[in-house]
C-alpha cells in the first residue's frame, strides 16, 4: 500500500521554514507506489544510484550502487536492482525485509527520482525493492558529470578501514567535495536518501568527529528534515570523483534552524550539524570515476 501524505516531522519542519503551504501543494506526489512509464523508462537509463539501508548490527548506512545502464528495472510496484555493493561497502550483505530508501541520479542531465520502500530480496544477483514511494526532485544544486561505468566496474577494492572517526586523508575528501548523499530514517515510514550538492568545500570539517553543513533552498518538502526532526540517526556518503574512493560515515544529525548572523550569501538560511559515529573508508577503490564535461 502507498504510504500517503506527510509524517508528523516533515510537518514540523514545513512549519519551522514557513512554507506549508507551498509544501502542501506537493504533497500529492508522496502517493504514487506505482511506477510511470517515463518512471521506469528514467531509471533503466541511469547507472548510478545509492542506498540508504541498516547493516546487520543495525547500523544505518548510505552506499552506492553503480552498472551499466539497464541494472535498474521498475514495473509497477517493484524495483530490480541488478547489482551489487562492493566487497567491504558497509551495505554489502544486507539482510532482506527492511525498510529502504534509495535516489537514482542522471547527473549529466541533472535529474534524480527518489524511491522508499521494502527490500524484499537481497541475494548475489541484486536487490528487490517493494516501492511505497516513488517521486521526482528538481535539478538544483546536481553538479553536472559522466560517469566511466567500465572504469568502476573493473577496479578491485584496495584499502578498507572501519574507525570511529575522520582521518586527515577523510577531511581532506570532505572539505573539497561539492556532493554528498544523505540517509535519514523515520521509525514508521522507513529510510531516505537523498542528494546534497554544494560550491566545493560547503561541508566543513570541524573536527575528526563533527561536521557542518549548509541548507540552500529546495523543493520545501523537507523529508530529510522531517525525519531527522524525529529520529537523528543519519548516514553520509562522500565518492571522490577523481579515483573513486568512498567515505561513508554514520552518526547523529541536527538541525540548526537559524544560523548565526542570518542567511549568508549563498542563500543557506538553516545549517545541520553532525555528530560522527562511526566510519568506512574504501581507501582508492574505484567506486565511480567521473569528471565535468569540458
Amino acid at each position: 500500500m502507498a504510504t500517503t501524505g506527510f509524517h508528523e516531522g516533515e510537518l514540523a519542519a514545513q512549519r519551522l521554514a514557513g512554507v506549508e503551504g507551498h509544501a502542501q501543494r506537493l504533497e500529492g506526489m508522496l502517493g504514487h507506489a506505482t511506477l510511470s512509464s517515463g518512471a521506469a523508462k528514467f531509471l533503466a537509463q541511469q547507472t548510478f544510484a545509492v542506498l540508504t539501508a541498516r547493516d546487520h548490527e543495525g547500523r544505518l548506512w548510505t552506499s552506492p550502487l553503480v552498472a551499466a545502464a539497464g541494472f535498474l528495472q521498475g514495473l509497477g510496484d517493484s524495483l530490480h536492482v541488478r547489482s551489487r555493493f562492493r566487497d567491504g561497502d558497509p551495505l554489502d550483505g544486507i539482510p532482506a525485509g527492511q525498510q529502504v530508501g534509495m535516489i537514482a541520479i542522471d547527473f549529466a542531465a541533472r535529474r534524480r527520482m527518489r524511491l522508499n520502500g521494502v527490500l524484499a530480496a537481497a541475494d548475489s544477483t541484486g536487490l528487490l525493492v517493494q516501492i511505497d514511494q516513488a517521486f521526482g526532485n528538481c535539478p538544483q544544486y546536481i553538479h553536472p558529470r559522466t560517469v566511466d561505468v567500465p572504469t568502476l566496474r573493473s577496479a578491485p577494492p584496495a584499502g578498507v578501514r572501519h574507525v570511529l572517526s575522520l582521518s586527515e586523508s577523510d577531511r581532506a575528501l570532505i572539505a573539497g567535495a561539492d556532493t554528498f548523499f544523505l540517509g535519514t530514517t523515520h521509525p514508521t515510514r522507513g529510510n531516505d536518501a537523498s542528494h546534497r550538492g554544494g560550491p566545493p568545500g560547503f561541508v566543513r570539517v570541524d573536527s575528526p568527529g563533527r561536521l557542518w553543513w549548509p541548507d540552500y533552498p529546495g523543493n520545501n518538502m523537507f523529508n530529510s528534515f522531517g525525519n531527522l526532526s524525529v529520529d537523528d540517526e543519519a548516514a553520509l556518503l562522500f565518492v571522490d570523483f577523481i579515483n573513486g574512493a568512498s567515505l561513508h560515515v554514520s552518526g547523529r544529525a541536527q538541525v540548526q534552524w537559524n544560523i548565526p548572523h542570518g542567511p549568508g550569501a549563498d542563500g543557506a538560511a538553516r545549517g545541520v550539524r553532525f555528530q560522527v559515529d562511526s566510519v568506512v573508508a574504501l581507501g582508492n577503490s574505484t567506486v565511480m570515476r567521473a569528471e565535468r564535461p569540458s
